[in-house]
């Protein structure tokens, strides 16, 4: 059941006109939840009745609007708050042409012929007053994630005037109005971009990133129109840029006798530099950057149809067909062998002591513990073609592309999650700092099974299983028998292959821009430096600038060169109430902090301004017996005059605050001092600290009378 926060125009209007009243300049800030007024470019007043904490699931709130320009239709909505002199949205709920919406209202001129059951006319100087049904998220924005505000922007008959822009910040709970403000996307929103593409490296089928040497190693096949040219091989790349460091082209076959070799799997780095790899048939290659040639030994028995790293750095774990075995890389001697009926397809998980087995097109997928060779786990896959088995180091899980899904399967055999899409995915990869999962997915089949020849690169956190990054579309990527993935450590960028142009594609982690560390609200006097300090994270790394608001946060304007995260000026007198805030842009999106005010006050303070010299020591009073004694003990803190004491300031009882009882107007020694302490005689006279306290500010006291109307409020407010 939706909450609803009500309250009266006439209350609202009351507060307003105590705080204009009571104090002249500066302005007051709403507690949370309480209710907040925007102000508009010519003057219009927007009310919403509550602006924080509201219930995510739904709440009710009032809106109130005057002064607006009654021949302009307006909708009043919650919508995604773009920032300044643009169009906000979208709006939850979307724009309420039907009249029945709750989350949205139209406002039309008197006379207008959408006015009754679609619209509702303006009230007399451009007012109204409805209630909004709110919901945090919908399928059009999401609250919680970007900044929200209730809004009032032109209607459909003119989307491109801004005159009836009004915004009231809101925020439901668990976040704060305008905090992490993500303008064009969510802050902290992950994506990737293509920044490359190497055509160095012939037709690639398998990728590997070398952990020490940090080289990326390709293993390619001939590219199938350029046959003058023999491009199959172990390529080693530079990263950066795709240069090519060296082409291993020729491996030994059955008989010794080398030749160009096809690699379209890559099975394990090599200690400091180069990998392990599969050729066809039967052979298990060695090479690094540099060689001319592999090393390699060929196999006895079946054709290999998968391999992975053995239990320590001189073994291979190779499938040919059902029979498992651990080989040795630079003999080929076989150490132990366990057939597995209907097996072919391969994952190790050196981490967690596994190796994964199962059928090319589904069946009995087993988990074997490679210390003792013996099943530990088994699970039946689905009906399709296998085309992955990936064990996640950190988890031990295992992900198996299956069909046009990724299966998900803890270290028992048991399903965690099943990640559907339209592309076949072909690949995967992990990044253990950041706990996520790299999924290409390459468009297979033809025109008639929806086929678009566009694929695409999916990141999924390995605990959630849900995206950690938005997909990237890889436009004629199709799948084919072998592809691979690469991911830098922290996934800074991930690499991968595209056999059907036959190209290496790197894409580049992007992060819009997240708050780290905000401003906070300052209070100074005049001359006193401010300093804001404000950081957030990104990538690229974002720039910053700083912003102002003189107009309680409606519109902003840049500051002349605050481009640093540190932001210090002198505070003048004028400045009170004025609203700043830190902008973070870098290529992936723009964020700001939320809005903090500064609170510029005259220096001073306290009852009335003075020192204790006017108190009970009242200074040297050569008129009375004591030192101070002759003027009385109760003429407060504040610079008030003895008996016999300095004539200015406000006056102690029994005195007037211009002229001391029996005594000089100025004279400090207080000639005509009687010695005794004085009378109340003059208690009613002079100023108002003739009470006997120190007299309040007219600040002090609108900001009390103010503090208890808010009170009072929160008091009679009530939740239903």
């Amino acid at each position: 059941m939706n909450r609803v926060h009500h309250t009266g125009p006439a209350a609202l209007l009351g507060a307003a006109a105590l705080v204009t009243a009571s104090l002249a300049t500066g302005s007051t800030a709403s507690a949370a939840g309480s209710p907040a007024t925007g102000v508009g470019q010519a003057g219009q007043r927007l009310t919403v009745s509550a602006t924080a904490g509201l219930d995510p699931e739904g709440e009710t709130i009032r809106v109130t609007g005057e002064k607006y320009d009654a021949t302009k239709g307006i909708y009043v909505a919650l919508c995604k708050d773009n920032g300044d002199d643009r169009i906000p949205g979208p709006c939850l709920g979307g724009a309420d042409t039907s009249g029945g919406a709750s989350a949205s209202k139209w406002i039309v001129p008197k006379g207008d012929p959408n006015e009754g059951e679609l619209a509702l006319a303006y009230g007399d100087g451009g007012t109204f007053d409805v209630e909004l049904a709110l919901k945090a998220k919908d399928t059009n924005v999401d609250c919680t994630q970007v900044a929200c505000s209730v809004v009032t922007r032109v209607d459909h008959r003119g989307t491109g005037d801004r005159s009836q822009d009004v915004r009231v910040p809101v925020a439901f709970a668990g976040t704060t109005p305008g905090d992490g403000e993500g303008v064009d996307v969510p802050a902290g929103t992950v994506s990737y971009v293509r920044t490359a593409e190497f055509t160095t490296a012939g037709r690639p089928q398998d990728l590997l990133l070398h952990p020490d040497s940090g080289k990326l190693y390709v293993g390619s096949a001939d590219i199938p129109d350029t046959a003058d040219v023999n491009e199959r091989g172990l390529y080693a790349l530079d990263p950066a840029d795709g240069r090519v460091l060296s082409h291993v082209a020729q491996a030994p076959g059955s008989t010794g006798a080398l030749a160009a070799r096809n690699v379209p799997l890559l099975i394990a780095p090599l200690a400091g530099d180069g990998v392990v790899f599969h050729y066809p048939l039967r052979g298990i290659g060695t090479a690094k950057d540099g060689d001319t040639a592999a090393q390699g030994v060929w196999l006895t028995g079946a054709t290999v149809t998968g391999a992975g790293p053995g239990t320590d750095a001189s073994t291979v774990l190779v499938a040919q067909g059902p029979a498992l075995s651990e080989i040795e890389t630079a003999t080929g001697a076989v150490r132990r062998t366990v057939t597995l009926d209907g097996g072919s397809a391969l994952g190790v998980d050196g981490a967690h002591g596994a190796a994964w087995s199962a059928g090319a097109t589904g069946g009995l997928l087993r988990r074997v513990d490679t210390g003792s060779f013996t099943v530990t786990a088994t699970a039946q896959l689905p009906d399709g073609y296998v085309t992955f088995l990936e064990a996640d180091p950190a988890t031990g899980n295992i992900w198996v592309g299956s069909g046009t899904s990724v299966l998900v399967l803890d270290r028992d055999a048991r399903l965690l999650a099943t990640l559907e899409g339209q592309d076949r995915p072909t690949a995967a990869a992990f990044d253990t700092a950041t706990g996520e999962a790299f999924v290409l997915r390459e468009d297979y089949g033809n025109a008639d099974n929806g086929a678009d020849n566009v694929g695409s690169l999916e990141v999924y956190d390995t605990s959630t299983f849900q995206p950690a990054a938005e997909p990237v579309a890889l436009p004629g990527n199709r799948a084919d028998a072998y592809a691979g993935v690469a991911v830098t450590p922290g996934g800074g960028s991930v690499y991968v292959t595209d056999q059907a142009e036959s190209k290496v594609v790197r894409l580049d982690r992007r992060m819009s821009p997240k708050v780290a560390r905000s401003p906070a609200d300052q209070s100074v006097a005049p001359g006193e430096e401010v300093t804001f300090t404000a950081t957030a994270e990104g990538t690229p790394e974002p720039t910053v600038r700083w912003q102002v608001s003189t107009d309680a946060g409606q519109t902003w304007s840049a500051v002349e060169g605050a481009t640093d995260t540190t932001y210090s000026f002198t505070a003048l007198a004028s400045h009170d109430g004025h609203r700043y805030r830190a902008e973070f842009t870098n290529s992936a999106g723009t964020t700001r902090t939320a809005p903090v005010t500064l609170t510029v006050t005259e220096a001073g303070g306290g009852e009335t301004g003075g020192d204790d010299s006017g108190g009970v020591t009242g200074g040297e009073d050569s008129g009375g017996t004591d030192p101070g004694e002759s003027g009385g003990t109760t003429g407060g803190d504040s610079g008030t005059a003895a008996s016999g004491g300095t004539g200015s300031g406000t006056a102690a009882t029994g005195g007037t605050g211009s002229e001391t009882t029996g005594g000089s107007d100025v004279s400090p020694s207080g000639t005509a001092g009687t010695g005794t302490e004085a009378t109340d005689t003059s208690a009613t006279s002079g100023s108002l600290a003739a009470t006997g306290v120190g007299a309040l500010s007219v600040a002090a006291l609108a900001a009390a009378l103010t503090g208890a109307g808010w009170a009072a409020y929160r008091r009679g407010r009530s939740v239903n």
